[in-house]
């Protein structure tokens, strides 16, 4: 063996479980699944058309998912405010406005997204699908997992989409009258713009600290002299 031979870095195992997973969906969904991504033996991540959000669910649960852990929503679009942990005396920057999904992509600003265990096997996935722009409505899982009926309801009410088939999406947190989505990236939140939270806080010395201060200033004044 030689010395280069030696130095090369060591090949990632395979996950054969969540290979197999991503395997068997393809199998169910066919061309529906659009894109996926194994951490091996650690995760794994899989977004899948917008039409067959609910289809993918179905799925799923019929491999052995079984299990709803979550269901939510993120907006890719950076905020138009800034980030809350910027200095607010710093020389104002151009914000930067170019959406970059993260995990297997995406070509929506808003991405739907579910996570699934199957208990059995002891493994889990994430589910995420793009919500369109011009319609941001997908299907409900709220018949399928019971679960997904309040996380829905939540995601309705903090980033406004939509859900085809669910019993009632009135809100939970928010007076029926509010206007805006308060997780959605360009929602102005007040209490931020006031002062910048939660990176950049004003802290005031304790009583303590100003008198240690003090003793050791004069034990310096002292070893001066």
């Amino acid at each position: 063996m030689t010395a280069e031979a030696d130095d090369a870095p060591a090949a990632l195992p395979g996950d054969g479980l969540r290979e197999g997973i991503v395997d068997d969906l393809r199998a169910r969904i066919g061309d529906s699944l659009v894109d996926s991504h194994i951490a091996p033996n650690d995760d794994l991540w899989v977004r899948v058309a917008t039409a067959s959000w609910r289809e993918t669910g179905e799925a799923l649960k019929a491999a052995g998912f079984t299990y709803f852990c979550f269901l939510s929503a993120i907006d890719w679009m950076p905020s138009p405010y800034g980030k809350g942990e910027d200095d607010p005396d710093a020389e104002p920057v151009e914000p930067d406005t170019e959406i970059k999904q993260g995990v297997t992509g995406g070509e929506t600003r808003l991405q739907l997204l579910a996570r699934l265990t199957d208990l059995d096997r002891h493994v889990g996935v994430t589910i995420k699908a793009d919500v369109p722009d011009d319609a941001a409505v997908m299907d409900s899982w709220s018949t399928l997992y019971a679960g997904a009926n309040w996380h829905e309801r939540e995601c309705h009410e903090m980033f406004g989409i939509g859900f085809n088939g669910h019993p009632d999406l009135r809100n939970m947190y928010l007076p029926t009258d509010f206007e805006g989505y308060p997780l959605r990236k360009d929602f102005p939140l007040l209490a931020r713009m006031v002062k910048p939270w939660p990176g950049i806080v004003d802290v005031e010395p304790m009583p303590a600290d100003d008198e240690d201060d003090a003793d050791a200033d004069a034990g310096t004044d002292g070893d001066a002299t």
